[in-house]
């Protein structure tokens, strides 16, 4: 059954052309059609040129946002001794040992992101099955399996993300509010292009890049080009 598109959305998908257009010019759309009532945040979704059932084709990283989520992120910590204080210390939202691990088989999923340090992990690997689907169970790859947990609270606080490529190869991040000026927003899309360049994966051929179509979260799909983004410099972006 196909899905019913409110009266708002269809009057605002007139306003988008069916083609790709300039990344600024797409991103000032964006805020034009950001007009649900609550603030939204800004989306991209970049279909990419591989198959994630092979290894050699999975992608899987971490952006750092240079203008941030504009998000406030819920941190929890898993950790003993000194560095529970570290963490307090830091600003993290939850602290503790195997009592948080206990509460979290429980149920409790009051944070957005958990930072674990690296002798806590076998018994933090018994959580996978409940923070596996939710995208929170912790990774050295991630940056949130480390023992400096001040400075992974700083960098998640800053703006860092985690994010991959679901198993048709598209990845789905959040890159700003729609709040944010186009340029601060354009910013983030040039960091997060130029991530997922830096991290292509060695099995993908062919060619990259497929799609990228930004949009708020209740707005419509608008298509970026991304030939202009990905020649554009750092300083074009500022």
């Amino acid at each position: 059954m196909a899905k019913k598109v409110s009266r708002r959305l269809h009057e605002l998908q007139k306003q988008v052309e069916p083609r790709p257009y300039e990344p600024l010019e797409a991103l000032n759309l964006l805020k034009e059609t950001a007009t649900a009532k609550f603030p939204e945040s800004a989306e991209v979704h970049i279909r990419l040129g591989i198959d994630p059932k092979y290894t050699d084709q999975q992608l899987r990283t971490t952006v750092a946002l240079p203008k941030g989520t504009g998000q406030t992120v819920r941190i929890a910590v898993i950790a003993r001794g000194e560095k529970v204080t570290e963490a307090t210390s830091a600003g993290a939202d939850i602290v503790g040992s195997e009592e948080l691990i206990e509460e979290i088989q429980k149920g409790m999923m009051d944070f957005d992101r958990l930072i674990a340090t690296p002798d806590m992990m076998p018994q933090v690997a018994k959580l996978g099955r409940l923070l596996g689907p939710r995208g929170l169970m912790p990774s050295p790859k991630g940056g949130t399996v480390t023992f400096d947990v001040a400075q992974a609270i700083e960098e998640v606080k800053a703006g860092k993300q985690e994010f991959r490529a679901d198993r048709t190869g598209i990845v789905h991040i959040l890159f700003g509010k729609a709040s944010f000026a186009a340029e601060d927003l354009l910013v983030n899309l040039k960091a997060l292009q130029e991530t997922i360049d830096r991290n292509r994966p060695s099995g993908a051929k062919g060619r990259y890049w497929r799609s990228m179509y930004v949009s708020a979260t209740m707005g419509p799909s608008i298509e970026v080009n991304i030939s202009t983004l990905r020649d554009m410099k750092v300083g074009e972006a500022a």
